[in-house]
């Protein structure tokens, strides 16, 4: 990230709308996860309009950084970013989760300009990222890799088994980003299973580990700005987050996790996100 001032207000007033674009979207194609792409709008849209050097025109451009979004369940929130980028045309959003579209229920790198991996299987996505980092170190590229994990996810074996990897090889140019949302699919992380203290594990195994408001758009600034730094380890961002965060009803409720949205809900949401609800 260049060292210049983000621009809070505007990055706000555009997560704001990609929450209400995010609602309508779900809402027409009755298909898709609310809960989790809610909760990581200010993440993807600070790294998609703001920190990633991207460029819209020339998606494989060799020296970008890279996004994995290791919980491809959060798509819709990712392709709202690519279209408010310029990698893909909006018109393309009224054909999410349909057959043979570029837009799928999880990202897909062969068929969506500006994906940088295929994402389904949870836990993959750090895997992936370590080697992402490994070629850049190799080759003496100082791109970044951005891996955005879920708190469900990290329950997976591979994500730590990865973890000792990137350690071992000093990817410090490899930032993962915890959206830690407390909640997953069948209920809350500490019912379902425990992990206790995460940054004490990420420690252990070798990583720096940062701490933020995953809502507030200067304080997740401020944390990727101090992983860019490097040092010679990886870093990980706990990002605190609300799954659902901006509807009510949907805030902190697993069954929100991939519920399609009927009407009256529809509308309850808009009101709350400040749409017209046209729906």
């Amino acid at each position: 990230m260049a060292d210049k001032k983000i621009d809070i207000q505007k990055l706000a007033a555009l997560c704001g709308r990609m929450r209400i674009e995010l609602i309508d979207l779900l809402f027409h194609a009755q298909t898709g996860h609310p809960g989790g792409s809610l909760s990581c709008c200010e993440i993807l849209t600070l790294l998609y309009q703001d920190v990633m050097h991207i460029d819209p025109a020339n998606p494989q451009m060799p020296g970008r950084d890279r996004l994995i979004l290791s919980k491809g369940h959060a798509a819709p929130m990712l392709y709202l970013n690519l279209v408010h980028k310029g990698f893909i045309p909006a018109e393309e959003l009224k054909n999410f989760r349909q057959i043979d579209s570029m837009l799928q229920g999880h990202p897909c790198q062969h068929k969506t300009p500006g994906v940088d991996a295929s994402a389904g299987p949870l836990g993959l996505g750090l895997s992936v990222g370590c080697g992402m980092a490994s070629a850049a170190k190799m080759r003496n590229q100082d791109y970044f890799v951005y891996v955005l994990l879920g708190d469900g996810e990290i329950q997976e074996g591979s994500v730590w088994e990865a973890a000792m990897s990137a350690s071992k090889l000093k990817l410090d140019h490899l930032i993962a980003i915890l959206d830690h949302n407390h909640v997953q699919l069948d209920g809350t992380n500490d019912e379902i299973m425990p992990m206790g203290d995460i940054g004490a594990k990420f420690r252990a195994f070798g990583w720096r580990v940062l701490h933020c408001d995953g809502h507030n758009l200067q304080e997740l600034s401020e944390s990727i700005r101090q992983a860019q730094a490097g040092g010679g380890s990886p870093t990980v961002i706990i990002a605190e987050t609300v799954k659902g965060k901006g509807v009510s009803f949907m805030e902190g409720k697993n069954i929100w996790h991939g519920s399609p949205i009927d009407p009256s809900h529809y509308q309850q949401a808009m009101a709350e996100l400040g749409g017209n609800g046209n729906g």
